[in-house]
């Protein structure tokens, strides 16, 4: 074989090779990204749950205590906030987070949760476990079933707290989803977004900061858990708010615990990157004109102020508009008759009122008249003709009735 065969021969080869390494790459990114060093991440919308970026998404791994973000999303569905509850014995593993709670010391739910997402307090989550469920056992039954519920086919768990063992396992997509689910209750988006919190049922009270540095890398984030074991990795759900745009990141087995922030940080300043603000009313913009009654005409409605979405360059903006097709006076100008709804591809982005472009005063009497006129043409047109014939019958019975009288004189 001669040298320019064989080099012909290695450059298709190396064609090949390269051609399956971009393949691969190609399944494992949903798009393209910023560079992050953790075996698996992923960057989902916050309010539409849809994928912007990934890397072995769908990859099971250990999550450590990122496991702890189920065990809230179970506590609070099962445990009210105000419930005081007494702490369980906890034998917890070297190096291990715990709030230091005394087996029987009386703590808040609320308490307990805020504990177990600022702290990762193993301690909390084996009390919240046993309250809720009775025994850490069921509740990681119970655990298994909300999974199922949500739609992770990812992920599975063997215990409430994180510790690495057969069986408990997650994916940065389907960590995603069920933040995606927790966020959208207050009282843990609270939780998830405090950098410290005294602990008011406690005695004395005592005050907690949070170990999850994005926090207080930029204002605008928002949560939301960390996680760390040997085999696990360093691993950190977050999430991040700005302009109205609402981000998730999650990032496992990070090679260490700095670079779990600064794949965050990077993964969320990368997505708000790809959104820009577009005002989808603007204030005064008629969006309704319906008729006034009685008095004629039309009222045009307005939006009552601006409003601005953040989306993307492929996504749809729709308005819909709820006001009613006719008024009456008096209306004062600036008067809410309506609602504008602003939907971004199809799930609601934001609201405005409408509003009353000038006055529409009272209708008077002769108003009211021509206008009833006006509404019913037909109905009175017909009463009209039956009072007129019903005279014409009336008039001639009376004529009848006088030749008859008159005969009879003759």
């Amino acid at each position: 074989m001669t040298r320019r065969r064989v080099g012909a021969l290695l450059a298709v080869l190396l064609a090949l090779l390269c051609c399956a390494s971009v393949g691969a790459a190609e399944k494992h990114h949903k798009t393209k990204g910023p560079p992050v060093l953790a075996k698996s991440w992923a960057l989902v919308d916050g309010r539409t749950g849809e994928v912007l970026t990934s890397h072995a998404g769908e990859e099971r791994r250990l999550i450590a205590s990122a496991t702890k973000l189920m065990t809230a999303y179970v506590a609070m569905k099962d445990l009210p906030l105000s419930k005081i509850v007494k702490a369980r014995p906890y034998e917890y593993e070297y190096g291990e987070s715990v709030m230091g709670l005394r087996a029987g010391q009386k703590v808040s739910v609320e308490d307990l949760l805020y504990g177990l997402i600022l702290l990762s307090a193993g301690d909390a989550a084996n009390t919240l476990a046993i309250d809720s469920a009775g025994s850490v056992k069921r509740f990681v039954a119970e655990m298994n079933r909300h999974a199922a519920a949500l739609g992770l086919t990812n992920t599975h768990y063997a215990n409430p707290v994180g510790l690495d063992q057969k069986g408990n396992y997650s994916s940065a997509l389907d960590l995603a989803t069920l933040t995606q689910e927790l966020e959208k209750i207050p009282a843990f988006a609270k939780i998830a977004d405090a950098r410290e919190k005294t602990l008011k049922s406690l005695h004395p009270p005592r005050k907690i900061k949070t170990i999850n540095e994005l926090l207080k890398m930029a204002p605008w984030a928002t949560g939301v858990k960390t996680g760390h074991t040997w085999k696990a990795g360093y691993v950190l759900v977050g999430s991040g708010e700005k302009r109205g745009i609402e981000l998730i990141s999650v990032v496992i087995d990070a090679p260490t615990d700095e670079t779990r922030f600064s794949d965050s940080l990077e993964l969320l300043e990368w997505g708000f990157r790809q959104y820009h603000r577009k005002k989808a009313l603007h204030k005064g913009q008629e969006l309704a004109s319906p008729s006034i009654r009685y008095s004629g005409g039309e009222l045009p409605l307005v939006a009552g102020h601006s409003l601005k979405v953040g989306l993307r360059a492929d996504q749809q903006v729709e308005v819909q508009v709820d006001a009613p097709g006719t008024v009456a006076g008096p209306i004062r100008r600036g008067a809410r008759l309506g609602t504008a709804t602003v939907s971004v591809d199809g799930l609601r982005a934001g609201s405005v009122p409408l509003v009353a472009s000038r006055r529409v005063p009272a209708a008077g009497a002769f108003d009211k008249v021509r206008g009833f006129i006006g509404e019913h043409p037909v109905p009175l047109a017909i009463a009209a003709c039956a009072i007129l014939l019903l005279a014409m019958l009336l008039g001639r019975s009376v004529r009848r009735i006088r030749r008859g009288k008159r005969v009879q004189k003759k």
